[in-house]
């Protein structure tokens, strides 16, 4: 495990259809993206961390601030985010890749760490912390081979698998060895992710709280806060896990027609 070179790449972009130029929101004195990109740094498992964006021109803050902070940055497709995920695995040729999207910033570096162990000591081809979701939404973790992820990028042709990274993978479980981490509990109705208004609120409410006092809070300690004050977690309750992919198989259908 020490000798197997895993990258980490985060995608992120400002053109958010729910809430626009969420991922360099701030909070604590930081956007958003910078917390993330703070926290996956103290991954162990992680080799190395590049940020993919786009090519627009609205993510030219995103370039900017990860130069800022000294992180490698790809630019590729706004849309066919497949292929802009390639791109940014194939200037570092990795043999693991670890999937993260810039709309989670309280992702959980253990998390992180066990799932790529439970994808290279198991020997799977993809390991997913949200294939049946048990954790909380927002601390979604795919670990999966460079090499499933050039098949992914030369046959998927469904709008849904090219916005999607993953999708044409962890569909088809006969050609794929797919593997999973589970939470003891499931706590998987709990929404910490950004993808509106109210989430923003809710994840900014955590870091005020949380950051100043232990930069490196877990998990169980944002589950402990909300112990102690359940009226946070009713913020941004409500709304659907996975909208947006939900959306995608949709736009599926309609190229079909």
């Amino acid at each position: 495990m020490s000798n197997t070179h895993v990258l980490a790449i985060l995608q992120a972009r400002m053109s958010s259809s729910r809430l626009p130029g969420k991922v360099l929101l701030r909070t604590c004195g930081k956007p958003l993206l910078a917390h993330q990109i703070e926290r996956v740094g103290r991954c162990k498992a992680v080799s190395r961390l590049v940020v993919a964006t786009s090519t627009d021109s609205s993510d030219d803050a995103i370039e900017e601030l990860c130069r800022t902070l000294g992180v490698a940055v790809h630019r590729g497709s706004l849309d066919d985010v497949l292929n802009r995920f390639s791109g940014a695995a194939r200037s570092f040729s990795p043999e693991w890749i670890v999937r993260l999207t810039g709309d989670c910033p309280l992702t959980d570096p253990a998390l992180i760490d066990r799932v790529v162990r439970t994808a290279v000591e198991g020997g799977f081809d993809y390991v997913s912390s949200a294939l049946n979701p048990t954790f909380p939404d927002g601390l979604d973790a795919e670990c999966l081979r460079y090499s499933v992820l050039a098949v992914a990028e030369a046959e998927a042709r469904l709008p849904s698998e090219r916005e999607h990274v993953t999708a044409f993978v962890y569909s088809r479980p006969k050609r794929f060895h797919l593997g999973e981490v589970r939470n003891a509990v499931d706590l998987s109705a709990l929404r910490w992710t950004v993808d509106e208004p109210r989430d923003f609120v809710f994840v900014s409410q955590v870091f005020e709280r949380l950051y100043p006092f232990n930069p490196c809070f877990s998990m169980d300690d944002v589950l402990q806060l909300l112990d102690n004050e359940p009226r946070l977690a009713t913020l941004n309750g409500g709304i659907l896990r996975n909208e947006g992919y939900h959306k995608s198989l949709r736009g599926d259908c309609a190229a079909d027609l």
